[in-house]
């Protein structure tokens, strides 16, 4: 499947229980490379989520960037500090004695102490909301990927339909490199026998030889291996491009062949216009390899 390796996607879930924020960034690159920015809470969860985009993409720099912000109501803990009420209640009775003050101790007088209680809150629990945090942040990942997918396939399609149209078009100048050269090899074929009907009047030349070597040279000169194998690349990026999986590796090899036929073909081929069918294929593989450097 042809799809593009640029895309971005950023989406928010939002809940009772916290906020989750997901921005990916997708461009080109010859392998897959993540980056992942997560807050310090989801480092231990790091490898999980990194899974998560990794079972989804195969080729590209990505960057993942996830900001979590919890909510939760604050549970408190209050320590009463008794050794220090229990001397403060002795020192509270011996003033009363002594007529320094008078009446009970109430709530409002224990609280202008410091010191007799002490308010925590106390810690959260690690256990089963943690996990239901991290499951809620891997589908919000999960999701974020689907838009980047969307994005990605979308773009893809542009590149599959400027691809097909420059896949045709190889096609058909490899089939007129391919008659070019038949032409070529008649020509050729044509001016040898001439040249051995020359040679007839020397009664050293041995005939025999020389129609040998010229089924040899002519034999070098064709080019029926290359169309085939040409053909058949051609084939192979079309079901490469109908295929489910990533194909860009694949399709980039695919034109270093076609580019190596084009080579053999032009050197073996002969005729007035092989040299130039050969610059043109060179100059449309060239634009197709930079149009593969964008895709998956």
């Amino acid at each position: 499947m042809i799809k593009s390796m640029t895309g971005f996607a950023a989406l928010t879930r939002d809940d009772e229980g916290a906020t989750i924020s997901v921005t990916i960034r997708a461009v080109n690159h010859k392998f897959l490379d993540l980056q992942m920015r997560i807050p310090q809470s989801l480092a231990p969860v790091e490898s999980r989520l990194r899974g998560v985009v990794q079972r989804r993409v195969s080729r590209g720099r990505v960057e993942v960037t996830v900001n979590l912000q919890t909510r939760r109501v604050p549970v408190l803990d209050v320590e009463l500090n008794e050794p220090f009420l229990e001397a403060l209640g002795a020192a509270l009775d011996r003033a009363r004695e002594r007529g320094y003050i008078a009446g009970p101790m109430t709530p409002g007088d224990l609280l202008r102490f410091a010191q007799a209680l002490t308010i925590r809150e106390r810690p959260e629990d690690t256990g089963s909301t943690d996990d239901d945090l991290v499951a809620r942040v891997e589908e919000a990942v999960s999701a974020a990927i689907d838009e980047l997918d969307q994005m990605r396939a979308r773009e893809g399609g542009y590149l599959r339909t400027d691809l097909d149209a420059r896949r045709a078009a190889l096609g058909g100048m490899f089939e007129r490199l391919h008659a070019a050269a038949e032409s070529g090899i008649a020509g050729l074929q044509a001016r040898l026998q001439e040249r051995v009907r020359e040679l007839r009047a020397d009664t050293l030349a041995d005939e025999g030889t020389v129609a040998q070597e010229i089924a040899k040279f002519v034999g070098r000169s064709d080019i029926t291996e290359e169309v085939v194998r040409f053909r058949g690349h051609l084939e192979h990026w079309r079901a490469l491009s109908d295929s489910a999986e990533p194909c860009g590796r694949k399709l980039d090899f695919l034109l270093q062949e076609m580019n190596r036929e084009v080579n053999t073909a032009g050197s073996k081929a002969e005729g007035p216009d092989v040299s130039e069918i050969v610059v043109a294929l060179k100059a449309d593989l060239e634009k197709m390899r930079e149009q593969v450097q964008n895709v998956e």
